[in-house]
């Protein structure tokens, strides 16, 4: 059974008047690698910042390995922090800037060396001791950035949108990197982000945050295939999400039509949302879809075709590698697995209360 390592308690902060994160309790299990996502302003950095002790939280605790650290500054934290501002000092080599942190608590000239040769070829950086950091691609620098971190041997890496200066091919590059260095480490990651596809592309445990609530808590694919409720299923990837009744135990009226579903447990007659991905919308002849539309428009993704299809008085967004010309008569079929009932939320504010 894993480890817990990291146990926020209670946890509150505000700025002003501005409540932004409202009584959080989250764990974090030790050798994962645990992303906090959300739009700006969620409070997901906030969160980083109180683990790292850039910030002080107005209430609650912070527990690190069993200990008490709410009001330990960070440099006594066994944890680093990568910005997205690489941070490095440009006066100074490669091998002077990951030096730094090991300088300062007087480490030996042969450990030091030891562990820059180390880092370096951690990050398939070697050889590069010598040069300065303005000779550095973005994504080198941010390698570098990384292997300053990981001499100082954290048990938590805490990585702040770290790749959201990259252009995309070098993100994707340093997506597959940080993966590795999780594994080859052992040590526990924790990722902040607004980037649906990092975020499922990296993490073990996705934390969905939400104007200072936490939304949802699991693995990448349980957040993209059973959203807990309409904000997650529109936020993690893209989603039919429609107001319906769930007519009974595996019943669900979508705009006026009966579908079959898999869900159980919501009474009779209730309002519910139902969400259907995109990917999961089948197009047929109009004779055998549950549902008869028209194709209002299509484009072409690289790895599918994006179609609008109008059926009962909604817009259906559908992916399919088979494009439908616009003005085409289809049918919609859905396998019923495929469609996913939530309550509706009580209030716009309502929480989630859920832990990994």
């Amino acid at each position: 059974m894993a480890k817990k390592l990291i146990d926020l308690i209670d946890i509150s902060k505000s700025y002003g008047n501005k409540l932004i994160l409202d009584d959080m309790n989250l764990y974090m299990n030790e050798n994962r690698f645990l992303t906090l996502l959300g739009p700006s302003g969620c409070g997901k950095t906030t969160t980083l910042r109180i683990i790292g002790g850039f910030e002080t939280p107005d209430t609650g605790r912070v527990i690190f390995d069993g200990k008490d650290i709410t009001q330990l500054p960070p440099n006594e934290r066994q944890l680093n922090t990568v910005f997205q501002k690489y941070a490095l000092f440009p006066h100074m080599t490669i091998e002077e800037n990951i030096a730094f942190g090991l300088k300062i608590k007087k480490k030996s000239r042969a450990y030091i060396k030891d562990k820059i040769k180390y880092a370096l070829k951690l990050v398939n950086l070697d050889g590069y001791e010598k040069r300065m950091p303005d000779s550095l691609s973005g994504g080198q620098q941010q390698r570098i950035a990384i292997a300053r971190a990981i001499v100082n041997e954290p048990k938590v890496l805490l990585l702040d949108e770290p790749l959201g200066a990259l252009d995309l091919k070098l993100r994707q590059d340093m997506q597959y990197e940080l993966i590795r260095l999780k594994n080859e480490l052992g040590i526990t990651f924790i990722y902040v982000t607004h980037d649906q596809e990092e975020a499922l592309t990296m993490s073990d445990t996705i934390v969905v945050m939400n104007q200072g609530y936490i939304q949802q808590i699991g693995t990448p694919e349980d957040i993209y295939n059973e959203p807990q409720n309409a904000f997650v299923a529109d936020f993690i990837g893209e989603s039919n999400i429609i107001d319906s009744v769930m007519l009974e135990d595996k019943l669900v009226e979508i705009l006026g039509t009966r579908f079959p579903c898999v869900d159980v447990g919501f009474g009779r007659n209730q309002p519910v949302d139902v969400v259907i991905r995109p990917e999961d919308i089948v197009l047929t002849e109009p004779s055998d879809g549950i549902l008869q539309g028209r194709v209002l428009s299509g484009i072409f993704k690289g790895v599918h075709y994006e179609m609008e299809v109008e059926a009962n008085g909604f817009v259906w967004l559908v992916h399919s590698t088979v494009l439908k010309e616009p003005g085409t008569q289809v049918g919609i079929w859905v396998d019923p697995f495929n469609i996913q009932i939530m309550n509706k939320p009580e209030s716009e504010d309502e929480e989630v209360e859920v832990r990994e």
